[in-house]
């Protein structure tokens, strides 16, 4: 068997976990949240990747079913966790309304 492919991915793989690794922690604090957000939202392209090597698989085996399955949900976690953090972060920045004095007054 030929595993020059697979180790070849592997290695990608790793390194481009040290690479982002590397990258995050050099990011501020105050760009941590923006950050995440927008890259928790790419990873969409994980499901729809999933989704279309699912789709095109003539006879899928139960192994890339299991795997794409997982893929699937956890993307959708991640994007919707993702679009939850953007929300509650632009929520901090809306003005509150005035609250109304009970003092004055007036029903």
């Amino acid at each position: 068997m030929d595993y020059t492919g697979f180790l070849a991915n592997i290695a990608i793989l790793v390194l481009s976990g040290f690479i982002g690794f590397a990258v995050i922690s050099k990011v501020p604090n105050t760009l941590h949240t923006p950050l995440m957000s927008g890259t928790n939202a790419i990873h969409g392209i994980v499901v729809l990747g999933a989704l279309v090597v699912l789709g095109t698989a003539e006879n899928p085996g139960i192994p890339l079913q299991i795997i794409s399955f997982i893929a699937i949900v956890f993307g959708t976690v991640n994007v919707i966790g993702g679009f939850v953090v953007t929300d509650r972060m632009l929520a901090m920045f809306k003005t509150r309304p005035a609250s109304v004095d009970s003092t004055d007054g007036k029903n």
